[in-house]
């Protein structure tokens, strides 16, 4: 709402809220009966707190002394999700209230038949990644947008959703300027609590439409230096713990789901291609 601190200020609102008054009984002509003084106020206050719904809060310790220079914030990353759940009913009523492990929502969630649903507003802070972290990013609900796909984990997922899901990534791409090799797993973010998408998310389809990261030549054997651990972090992957890292780096470019701490050949192969 608008501030109205200083004489000048309130002078300025009630004297525009008794023109709104005026102008809504009439004028001078009007027969100024109790029952359409009312319903004038009513009409009058619907008005003001429609206009100061959209006013954006300040600081009452501060001198507001507005700039032009400013834009919305927006996200810069985007994680993908699976419910395991068994319907999208069940997911949009976990999405909505509040469950045994507390309230959490999404900005999206697409059905298996490729039905996009809109939770949350895309400025607006979902509560879909939880505690986790990507690269120095600490707080991903504040930088990211929410996808949940309605799969139960253990299935591959259905054309019509993967279609719908690269519809919405290129639009929330190109809308909201987010990177398109910063789509992500939760699990890569989340690698100690969660697994999801899981293995069976295609992940290389979406790197061919140009979504995500995906290593373009294996072919390279990396050097007798490199470090797998270090090409982890260069990705953005937490090693704090290697073997859950290197579960969610499996998940994600094997489609494997493996706890070993200690990175195969294979694995460098990989790791050594997506960050020359």
């Amino acid at each position: 709402m608008s501030q109205t601190n200083g004489p000048g200020n309130r002078a300025i609102f009630f004297s525009g809220t008794a023109a709104l008054v005026f102008a809504a009984c009439g004028g001078c002509n009007a027969a100024m009966d109790m029952p359409s003084l009312r319903r004038a106020v009513i009409a009058c206050l619907v008005v003001l707190l429609a206009a100061c719904t959209h006013a954006l809060p300040r600081n009452p310790m501060a001198r507001w002394v507005p700039s032009p220079n400013f834009e919305q914030r927006r996200p810069v990353l985007i994680v993908l999700h699976a419910t395991t759940q068994h319907s999208v009913a069940e997911s949009l009523d976990t999405l909505r209230t509040r469950n045994s492990g507390g309230p959490v929502s999404a900005h999206y969630l697409i059905g298996r038949d490729g039905t996009l649903y809109q939770l949350v507003s895309d400025q607006a802070r979902a509560w879909h990644a939880g505690p986790g972290r990507w690269g120095t990013i600490t707080d991903v609900n504040s930088t990211s947008i929410g996808i949940e796909l309605d799969n139960d984990g253990e299935s591959p997922y259905a054309p019509e959703q993967i279609a719908s899901l690269l519809r919405l990534l290129e639009d929330l791409c190109t809308r909201l300027d987010i990177p398109r090799t910063q789509v992500i797993a939760h699990a890569d973010m989340a690698p100690t609590r969660k697994v999801d998408p899981g293995r069976w998310f295609p992940w290389k389809q979406l790197a061919d439409a140009g979504f995500g990261r995906w290593p373009a030549n294996l072919d390279r054997e990396p050097p007798p230096d490199f470090d797998p651990m270090l090409a982890l972090r260069l990705l953005g992957y937490v090693t704090d713990d290697p073997g859950v890292a290197l579960r969610a780096f499996r998940l994600h470019y094997r489609a494997l789901d493996d706890a070993t701490p200690v990175a195969s050949p294979e694995d460098a192969r990989i790791l050594y291609a997506l960050t020359q």
